[in-house]
């Protein structure tokens, strides 16, 4: 009967360690590429992408390739241009307030997306982020679906800031 038992914990094993990491509706998070830059993040189950607040965006080429620079549109941010690699342009129809209870509709807007390296918690992933000038809303780095995914996380609204300050 141990034996089985043993056998039984081992096939478990792996379906236990599957289980997300519980996160709340906003956490810190770090840009390693971007000064090691922390910020207050929306973790958005909502939207798709994840999006950084940015102005001063403007692409152009670098040995054949589309790249981008631009500044944070962040408080307190330093004026330091950051240039980087263009994954693709996202096409965005519309996007949501930061207040649930009011919708901001936009025209359709081209945005580059680049590939960045994020610090949540002790995880560290690169995810697409698209960026645009989110200075008007409450936090400057918005968590869609697809960076959930990456850092295998599920999100509680009800808690916030449940992962301590990013350490990668």
């Amino acid at each position: 009967m141990k034996s089985l038992l043993a056998l039984f914990a081992l096939v478990a094993l792996p379906v236990m360690a599957a289980e997300p990491t519980l996160y709340g509706r906003y956490e810190y998070i770090a840009l390693p590429e971007i000064g090691g830059e922390v910020l207050k993040a929306k973790m958005d189950t909502g939207a798709l992408t994840a999006s950084l607040s940015a102005k001063d965006i403007e692409t152009f080429t670098r040995d054949g390739d589309d790249w981008v620079r631009f500044r944070l549109a962040t408080k307190d941010a330093s004026n330091k241009v950051y240039e980087h690699k263009v994954a693709r342009i996202s096409k965005i129809k519309s996007r949501s307030d930061e207040d649930d209870d009011e919708r901001e509709t936009t025209e359709a807007a081209k945005r580059p997306v680049v590939d960045l390296e994020l610090c949540l918690g002790n995880v560290k992933r690169t995810v697409e982020v698209n960026l645009t000038d989110r200075s008007h809303f409450n936090y400057p780095l918005l968590i869609g679906a697809k960076a959930l995914r990456e850092f295998d996380a599920a999100v509680n609204p009800a808690r916030r800031y449940t992962a301590d300050k990013p350490d990668c």
